[in-house]
């Protein structure tokens, strides 16, 4: 059994965060989830309790990059440094190129992708010190194929490809990993809502012809997050059900 590491996962108070918060968690990790929703923090809490997981909350504004930086930077003092990190936080706010504001823009690009750098900046601090880390950010096969009315969204996404890349260079010889897992089409609160034609359409461009649960993504996850994939950087794992073949 790998020594007890500290993961964060941004995002983590519900859906697809929710379950990579418990997977870690079940793999002997001490977890915190960082999100706005103080509400779902306290849902996510109390479900852990249950199930005796040692699970954290911190209510985070991920734009406010002095404060990301500085409870992720007091984290890791507190605990021997950051072990893991999942950037996962996202938003959407779809709209056709030609009529997406820049707020819209803007915004989507501050939460799912500089937040994710600011994160990783100060993780990568600690990794470097202690020799050792695991950095997964959870991009989409929006970033590698494009989307129709998703111009914020995909760039975002596809960043965040880029940015793992770019950081596994950098940070490979101190035995820091850093992957990226793409999730297609998952069941989710976000997706729940979409009008029954988008979800048939969805589900005709998948080759197994079914949705992804959160648990799918959470795996794999959970796989790159392991002391065993130390062996793997710079990747793309495509959780889509053939998708983005």
């Amino acid at each position: 059994m790998s020594e007890k590491r500290l993961a964060i996962v941004t995002g983590g108070a519900r859906g697809i965060g929710r379950a990579i918060v418990f997977a870690l968690a079940r793999q002997d990790r001490r977890v915190v989830a960082f999100d706005i929703d103080q509400q779902r923090l306290e849902e996510l809490k109390n479900l852990a309790q249950k199930d005796h997981l040692e699970v954290l909350t911190e209510k985070l504004d991920l734009t406010d990059s002095n404060a990301l930086t500085q409870t992720t930077e007091r984290l890791a003092d507190s605990y021997g440094g950051v072990g893991i990190l999942v950037n996962n936080a996202g938003i959407t706010r779809d709209r056709l190129l030609m009529t997406m504001s820049d707020e819209d823009f803007d915004r989507v690009i501050a939460i799912n992708l500089k937040a994710a750098f600011v994160a990783t900046r100060a993780a990568a601090r600690s990794m470097v010190h202690n020799r050792f880390g695991r950095i997964v950010n959870i991009a989409s096969v929006a970033g590698v194929m494009g989307n129709a009315g998703q111009a914020n969204y995909a760039a975002s996404k596809a960043g965040l490809i880029g940015l793992a890349k770019t950081a596994a260079r950098e940070l490979a010889k101190r035995n820091i990993t850093v992957n990226c897992v793409a999730p297609g089409f998952i069941i989710t609160e976000m997706t729940d809502v979409l009008p029954d034609k988008v979800k048939d359409a969805a589900k005709m461009a998948i080759p197994m012809n079914r949705f992804g649960q959160v648990d799918d993504v959470a795996n794999a996850v959970r796989f790159l997050a392991a002391d065993e994939s130390g062996y793997i950087t710079g990747q793309v794992i495509c959780v889509d059900g053939g998708m983005a073949m």
